[in-house]
């Protein structure tokens, strides 16, 4: 067969760190829109204000998907997506790319195979590690996706890094793990 051989060497943490993360945007960017479809149906009523005749209602997740894109534009419905690839390269890094590291790490020396004890506890560890470093994307992702049917000048936030400083400075750092 012509070709390329696979490599007799196997990829380093970092090429696993890396490659991990670029998996999770090019997914992310695939589904995006569906999850924002998602964050507007769950709070769909949650706001304090009664509603009018004129508010919108989104029924199902493709009904939400059209309702958006035809009362705010197709844009609407990546909103939020700068702090959604923060997030992935952050989670899926570390969750999925740190994984056979921490794997070896609770191997027993000596061992010839992995045993489910071990994949357990590095598949825990990763993915503990993993929320506690995503979390504060995952609050600015949510919250530009639930603000996108606000005007312009109602949103709270001009950048991600915007949405940061501020939810850092009016609800202390904690803000950041809210959730």
């Amino acid at each position: 067969m012509v070709g390329l051989k696979p490599p007799e060497v196997p990829p380093t943490a970092a090429v696993k760190f890396v490659s991990a993360g670029l998996a999770g945007c090019i997914a992310d960017l695939c589904t995006f829109p569906l999850d924002t479809a998602k964050v507007r149906l769950q709070i769909q009523g949650e706001v304090k204000i009664p509603r009018t005749i004129n508010s919108v209602e989104y029924r199902g997740v493709f009904g939400t998907l059209s309702t958006m894109v035809r009362t705010e534009g197709a844009r609407s419905l990546y909103s939020g997506l700068a702090a959604g690839l923060q997030r992935q390269m952050g989670f899926s890094s570390i969750s999925i790319g740190l994984y056979d590291s921490m794997k070896q790490f609770y191997t027993p020396k000596g061992a010839e195979n992995t045993g489910m004890a071990a994949r357990l506890l590095a598949g825990c560890t990763t993915g503990a590690v993993a929320v506690a470093c995503a979390q504060p994307t995952d609050v600015v992702k949510v919250r530009f996706q639930a603000s996108g049917a606000l005007s312009d000048s109602a949103r709270r936030y001009s950048s991600t890094v915007d949405a940061y400083r501020t939810i850092a400075r009016e609800e202390g750092i904690r803000g950041l793990w809210r959730g």
